[in-house]
């Protein structure tokens, strides 16, 4: 196959020109990329630096390759099968920028051998998490499987959701950088972003984010430990999907840790439903 060429964009607009119609061919695979370059279309002053954007070139067009928001890892389009050519000229262009890579987040195909390109110049990797994405377009388990019910949080509920988002992020991450997550807490409590099962008292939380086109994700699904096992979190996620679904969307997307067996087989439980296998790697100097 002849070399393949990366093209840089300076912006989500152009970016967007170039890819959106094959990122949307299999916008739930590509919602992260979509919904990330909704965000820069909404809130041209998020990010402190700008994104890195790029496609690489084949006969057939571009291939929407990457995008990374620094601080965070780069994000890779699923490549199909040009995974293999397109990932040195990647590499190449980033490295010629400059920039700094802390991680890849990646389709399970091609994110290996970008970190093994990537690392290739000096430094390791290691597998952080093997992740998989899930698809819902119907709430399949019934209501009433936990008692309780689901309500929006509010600013009332800051110091439990901060606690709970901490405790999150720490255990489904192995990180938690308290000044990242105090102003995302504040943020989406304002925006009316997560949302709580109270039974009695808040007994589990779940968040919406990262709306793209469509569809929509849920995250930051947390149970407390003296809670759990008792349904909580199947019905909060299941309450909120079908809730989400109410409101207009088509689909709803989540990430899961292949190694929790217990989180997958609840959401699958609640119909969600597989759509790919993506694995996160750290690079290290």
């Amino acid at each position: 196959m002849a070399s393949m060429k990366v093209t840089t964009y300076p912006d989500a607009t152009s970016f967007l020109a170039v890819t959106r119609r094959e990122l949307e061919k299999n916008e739930a695979a590509n919602s992260l990329i979509l919904s990330i370059c909704r965000r820069l279309l909404e809130q041209p002053d998020w990010l402190e630096e700008s994104p890195y954007l790029a496609t690489v070139a084949r006969e057939q067009g571009p291939v929407p390759a990457a995008m990374m928001t620094p601080p965070h890892n780069i994000v890779l389009a699923p490549l199909g099968e040009d995974s293999a050519a397109a990932v040195p000229p990647l590499v190449a262009s980033l490295r010629a920028g400059g920039w700094q890579v802390p991680g890849v987040l990646a389709p399970k195909e091609v994110a290996q051998p970008f970190a093994e390109a990537w690392s290739a110049a000096g430094g390791a990797y290691e597998l952080h998490m093997a992740q998989r994405l899930y698809e819902l377009r119907g709430v399949e388990i019934p209501e009433g499987t936990a008692p309780g019910m689901l309500r929006q949080g509010t600013a009332a509920d800051f110091e439990l959701v901060l606690a709970w988002s901490r405790a999150f992020f720490e255990e489904a991450l192995g990180e938690a950088d308290l000044e990242r997550v105090r102003p995302m807490v504040e943020q989406r409590i304002g925006a009316g972003d997560f949302f709580l099962w109270e039974d009695g008292e808040a007994v589990s939380m779940a968040m919406r984010t990262r709306p793209a086109g469509r569809g929509i994700s849920v995250t930051a699904v947390y149970t407390p430990p003296e809670q759990r096992r008792k349904g909580y979190a199947t019905a909060c996620v299941a309450a909120l999907s079908r809730q989400l679904l109410a409101s207009g969307y088509e689909y709803c997307t989540l990430y899961t840790d292949l190694a929790n067996p217990t989180s997958n087989d609840i959401y699958y439980q609640i119909g969600y439903r597989p759509v790919a296998d993506f694995d996160a790697h750290r690079f290290t100097d």
